[in-house]
């Protein structure tokens, strides 16, 4: 069974920055396989096109450009924050630390985490960007698993059961 729209797809594989001898970023075993419902946009376009048709047991590797994945660095997306939003019964929270990712959300109310650059008196300079913004991905793996997807998985969108989402 080829991968295309509404298969569910199970894959391992290895993500390198820029090429093969790159800085390996991440790494998906056999024991704990990446599963998702193809053709729904929960991985990046570039990353479906190049597994669009592989079929189980069949080897990848590819690369995407930072433009097609995560895009570039941006410098406006480094922003410093009044120290007093992250502060709990008068303290600073021992969440921020320099280096470490903290969960926010913006003025509408949306989820997202930035990592903490700096503490400052009156500030926390915080950058929004991607982990992986400005970088170029390198991905080798393996189909490990492609099979249609349920009816139910297919209306809600993602994949049950072992790998995916448990009702």
């Amino acid at each position: 069974m080829e991968i295309n729209n509404n298969k569910v797809v199970s894959i391992t594989y290895n993500l390198h920055h820029n090429d093969a001898e790159g800085e390996l970023m991440q790494e998906v075993k056999t024991s704990a396989p990446y599963v998702f419902l193809f053709g729904t946009q929960q991985v990046l376009p570039e990353f479906e096109s190049n597994l669009n048709g592989k079929k189980k047991g069949e080897s990848f590797s590819f690369s995407i450009k930072s433009e097609d994945s995560y895009g570039d660095r941006d410098e406006e997306q480094i922003i410093d924050l009044p120290i007093n939003i992250f502060m709990v019964d008068g303290k600073l929270s021992e969440m921020v630390q320099i280096g470490h990712y903290i969960p926010l959300n913006d003025q509408d109310g949306n989820a997202m985490q930035g990592l903490v650059l700096e503490i400052a008196d009156e500030s926390v300079k915080v950058d929004f960007n991607h982990p992986m913004a400005g970088m170029n991905l390198y991905f080798t793996g393996e189909v490990m698993d492609v099979r249609e997807a349920t009816t139910e998985e297919i209306e809600h969108g993602h994949v049950h059961g072992p790998g995916g989402h448990h009702h």
